[in-house]
């Protein structure tokens, strides 16, 4: 018996920034609060990002570290990184996608320190290869 997956909401959408200040500035003048910024490692350099939000709307943008932003300034169009689904329980989540055959990004839910106490996520590949999160505020 397939197991259903239980997806509460779009948790958002999150966006690569060549400069967080800008597009800080930038989705400020569209109506958009900064509710979270913390740091965060990516091949032992330091990112950033902050949480964006209008009403129930949250735009993730974060910042890749030096090493890694010449590949976000090469593209022409803008990008849409991934699409976040909020979960009430990750654990259940990752398992019922894992024995239902989905590819996986990750060997287990990952801990971020963001928000209060923190959040889980994973992420899947869908069919042309976009990134769906799956995430667990804590």
């Amino acid at each position: 018996m397939k197991q259903e997956i239980k997806i509460n909401k779009l948790q958002h959408i999150g966006i690569p920034v060549t400069n967080i200040e800008v597009s800080e500035l930038f989705y400020r003048s569209l109506g958009f609060n900064n509710v979270l910024k913390s740091g965060f490692k990516f091949d032992g350099q330091n990112g950033t990002c902050i949480m964006m939000q209008q009403k129930d709307i949250i735009i993730e943008l974060y910042q890749m570290p030096e090493k890694q932003l010449s590949e976000i300034r090469l593209r022409k169009d803008g990008h849409v990184d991934h699409i976040a689904f909020d979960v009430d329980d990750i654990g259940a989540t990752f398992e019922i996608l894992k024995n239902s055959g989905y590819t996986i990004l990750e060997e287990q839910p990952v801990f971020l320190s963001f928000w209060k106490n923190g959040c889980k996520y994973f992420n899947i590949l869908g069919p042309d290869g976009e990134r769906l999160e799956f995430n667990q505020i804590m």
